[in-house]
């Protein structure tokens, strides 16, 4: 690869990083073009990337981006995951680590922060945004259909009450 190759690559990489909610580094020893693919696959639907670069490469991208330092895990072959989404990456490599022993989970990071294989378990058990949402908007409705509950059940009682004595006129005259 000539220098003005490797410039770009550092380039894209680089600008592809910083725009990235999170980032998952993993080690790749053994995994076949197959399995790397069924990744790519997982993580593009998801709205993510995968990327296989050389490690003094991808540590050059890293040192220019508002990332937290991961060189240190940036040893052997490494496979990059990343997405805008914060829970993405996390979600899919520990999935995808499960099922493949030959796939670890190293690290990664979320911004500033860096964050361990455990980090990363951790946020992949995580609900995602959307879910999170969802969860919110079920909270902020179910308050107003219980009040909506309680300030019917007076009317209710009180209709009951009033239907019960028109009983009894009934049954007295």
């Amino acid at each position: 690869m000539e220098r003005a190759e490797k410039r770009e690559l550092v380039a894209s990489l680089q600008s592809a990083l910083t725009g990235a909610g999170s980032i998952v580094l993993a080690q790749n020893t053994g995994l076949t073009v197959a399995n790397l693919e069924v990744l790519r696959r997982e993580v593009k639907s998801a709205g993510g990337f995968v990327k296989i670069a050389k490690n003094r490469l991808a540590k050059l991208a890293l040192k220019e981006t508002d990332n937290a330092d991961m060189s240190s895990l940036l040893v052997g072959p490494i496979v990059i995951a990343y997405a805008a989404d914060p829970m993405t990456a996390p979600k899919i490599a520990a999935k995808f680590a499960e099922k493949n022993a030959k796939y670890v989970v190293l690290g990664g990071a979320m911004g500033k922060t860096a964050l361990d294989a455990e980090n990363i378990k951790a946020l992949s058990t995580m609900p995602s945004l959307d879910e999170l949402r969802a969860t919110l908007a079920g909270m902020l409705k179910q308050p107003a259909t219980r009040i909506a509950s309680v300030i019917v059940a007076p009317a209710g009682g009180i209709a009951r009450v009033l239907a019960a004595h028109a009983e009894k006129s009934n049954e007295a005259a």
